[in-house]
């Protein structure tokens, strides 16, 4: 019977080993939590196990010891250190102790064991809550870098370089940790290595020694490496013997160990080790191709107990990685890999991505389209054929017209991960009583309310006319707009989006793509005290075309220090949502608010000389009161739902608003507000705008600034269609007469 081999993980970095293990004579076990992954295919005996179940996979190691002895465990380039070592020490086969395994996974145990040992790397702090890590940014001193203390592929891991995001990065690799635990760590500037060791009987080999190209901050993402380093001999020497000292800290006294070192101003620092042998096809290709090692001959060997067989290189050469990665958006057809792939020193061209995949601006490590592989005689030859294959590979991504709703909800339903069902018809009914959430106050009925009165208004057609280019521009504050339609104010992308998004590509994608359409972005001041300050960042870089509505804190100077940044900021107007005085996420924050009487608003409105939008009326009388106060603008609505149930919608109201006050004030209807034809019972109502949050926040959550500029220009499209079946050349046009109430 042949001596069985148990890989943990299936991934395509396990192939070279599960490859050189057949062809040393070994059975092969894979084990992953995917039944078709492309491991499985080549194993003797699959097995379908996610490597992070470690009482699971030692379990199965067990079961299948008895009908097929194991003979050794390993794992190249996946994060399972710990399920290796679990099974390794059950079945008494070589490896390293569970606890010094854990301590190579956990970035909190490493660290500390760092720091217990004196080795150099960096002060941390670990954190559960967000006020603990602010704190712990604090006492650090800014530039930090936050991550999960057990995750890998750069998930969940930014810079902080400014209070004003700690709470978005918080909460980013809060959700990409499987435990929930954080740490938070000083910055490394410097470049950094990525070294392969092997161990055997407590002797530590260098192998690979490589460059990384880490990009696109505050993400740090890997665009690729250069096997070998071209940094001083001084520096490698000295990588080498700080990697040395964090092995012993860790325990790792055979198998594997693979280092992320930084070469700072202030010396040589360890920023990880892991382990195992290095992912990013670095121990399964680059080094193989730089020095004639077979890399997992030696691992299989280590893992089975033997003395690892020739690691002395047999020539030098350059072989380097680089990442394909796409502009945001959907693959439509990928073409020119076989000329590629035909380039002489052209080793390796693999495709993650397919036709029909959406491609997102990558944040990790796992968001690339794919990854190239030469090897040359000289760095600048192997970037030279790299930058050729490049050239050669044509990935076409869809352009405007291809788009559809469909792939833009798609895409968001994915990201918002069940805490919003992007449902067809966005009416509450799978989400109410969800705040914090996407839902409603209560039992959602005020939600649904704005829906169904709308969806009791019918359009009557006007058919015999000369309309067939209607013009839906209106103006708004001096500003002219290419419908009449603006973007309301949303905020709380981890509080009520479940990290969907950050708040910072939130705001950019709203107020970019509201200026690509043509027309302004309402933005938020979330419960959290300093969040308004994104927002006003998104109103800087887009030329002003932005207006933020604040809360109506108890603290008035707090209002006004707002309006004053609003103004610095260059936003055509400033508003607040008088309506939220109640709002269940100001509370969960421990913020004040308070109701403004007239003499407030006033004092208020009268601080600033810029036009003032007062959101939340449903009352004529306070239609009326806002006009006295100073208001150049009202937004009808009840909140979407948000604040109390039972509440009439915002269509509900707007005539009797309308007739009171359509002459002194804009009127901008808020809540409901799906598609070109509710836009225009809107306009046919009494309003002269209308404002849309959720599919705009579904939009930009899928695709970002281009999905919210689709989204509107989709509205827009409707309305026209909608102007010309009812025979309306202009805006203004519209009125009462073109619908009927039918209940």
């Amino acid at each position: 019977m042949a001596n069985t081999m148990m890989i943990i993980g299936g991934g395509l970095l396990q192939i070279p080993v599960i490859q050189t293990a057949k062809k040393m004579g070994y059975q092969i076990i894979v084990t992953d939590y995917n039944p078709d992954a492309i491991g499985m295919k080549y194993a003797d005996i699959p097995i379908t196990m996610s490597t992070r179940d470690i009482a699971g996979s030692v379990r199965v190691a067990k079961s299948q010891n008895k009908l097929t002895p194991i003979s050794g465990v390993l794992t190249v380039g996946t994060d399972a250190s710990m399920t290796v070592a679990a099974v390794a020490n059950a079945l008494n086969l070589p490896g390293i102790k569970f606890e010094d395994a854990e301590a190579a996974t956990n970035k909190i145990h490493m660290r500390s064991r760092f720091k217990e040992h004196n080795v150099p790397s960096v002060e941390f702090r670990a954190v559960w809550t967000l006020s603990e890590a602010k704190d712990a940014c604090k006492k650090l001193g800014l530039p930090v870098v936050i991550k999960p203390s057990d995750n890998m592929g750069a998930r969940g891991v930014m810079l902080i370089e400014n209070l004003n995001s700690i709470s978005d990065a918080f909460h980013s690799a809060k959700s990409a940790s499987p435990s929930g635990e954080i740490i938070i760590e000083q910055y490394m500037p410097g470049p950094e290595l990525s070294i392969d060791a092997v161990i055997y009987k407590g002797e530590v080999t260098f192998t690979g020694i490589a460059d990384r190209i880490i990009e696109d901050l505050p993400y740090f993402i890997e665009k690729g490496h250069n096997m070998p380093s071209a940094l001083p001999e001084k520096d490698i020497e000295e990588a080498k013997r700080v990697m040395t000292l964090g092995i012993r800290a860790l325990g790792l006294n055979h198998g594997f160990a693979k280092g992320d070192i930084k070469v700072t101003p202030e010396g040589v620092k360890i920023g990880e080790i892991a382990a195992r042998l290095s992912g990013g096809f670095m121990s399964t290709h680059t080094f193989p191709y730089s020095t004639g090692i077979d890399l997992m001959k030696a691992a299989i060997e280590i893992s089975t107990g033997q003395e690892p067989g020739n690691l002395e290189p047999l020539f030098n050469r350059v072989s380097i990685e680089r990442s394909i990665i796409t502009e945001p958006g959907i693959i439509k057809k990928i073409t020119g890999l076989d000329e590629a792939k035909n380039i002489d020193g052209i080793d390796d061209i693999f495709m993650d991505a397919k036709p029909g995949d959406r491609m997102v601006k990558p944040t990790s490590n796992v968001d690339k389209a794919g990854h190239i592989i030469a090897t040359a005689d000289t760095l600048d030859q192997a970037e030279e054929i790299i930058a050729k294959a490049k050239k050669l590979i044509n990935i076409e991504i869809d352009t405007e017209g291809e788009l559809s709703m469909d792939m833009i909800f798609a895409a968001a339903r994915e990201k918002f991960n069940k805490v919003c069902f992007v449902c067809k018809e966005c009416d509450g009914t799978k989400c109410p009583s969800s705040v914090p959430g996407m839902g409603g106050a209560g039992q959602g009925h005020s939600f649904k309310r704005n829906i169904d009165s709308l969806n009791q208004i019918k359009i009557i057609t006007r058919v015999i006319h000369g309309v067939s280019a209607p013009d839906t521009s209106v103006d708004f504050l001096g500003e002219k707009l290419s419908m009449p339609v603006m973007t309301a104010p949303i905020t709380g992308t981890v509080t009520n989006m479940n990290g969907a998004t950050t708040e910072e590509i939130y705001n950019d994608a709203v107020t970019k793509g509201s200026r690509l359409a043509g027309t302004i972005a309402f933005l938020g001041d979330g419960a959290t005290p300093s969040k308004y300050k994104i927002g006003l960042d998104a109103v800087k870089r887009n030329h002003g075309k932005g207006i933020p509505i604040f809360k109506p804190r108890t603290d008035d100077e707090e209002i006004y220090e707002r309006i004053k940044e609003a103004e610095i900021a260059g936003a055509i107007a400033v508003g607040m949502d008088i309506d939220a005085t109640t709002i269940k996420t100001m509370k969960l924050r421990n913020q004040s608010t308070s109701p403004k009487d007239l003499n407030k608003l006033r004092e208020i409105i009268s601080s600033t000389k810029l036009p003032f939008v007062l959101k939340g009326i449903m009352h004529p009388e306070d239609a009326e009161l806002a006009v006295k106060a100073g208001a150049k603008a009202i937004i009808v609505g009840n909140h979407g739902g948000r604040i109390l149930d039972h509440m009439p919608g915002a269509i509900d109201v707007l005539e009797e608003i309308s007739k009171a006050v359509k002459n002194d004030v804009t009127i901008i209807a808020d809540g409901g507000f799906r598609s070109g034809v509710d836009i225009f019972k809107g306009i046919a109502s009494g309003a002269h705008l209308v404002s849309i949050g959720r599919p705009v926040c579904f939009a930009a959550v899928g695709m970002e600034e281009r999905g919210v500029e689709f989204y509107l220009n989709h509205l827009k499209k409707e309305l026209e269609k909608t102007m010309i079946l009812t025979g309306t050349s202009k805006i203004t046009d519209i009125s009462r007469e073109h619908i009927r109430h039918i209940h």
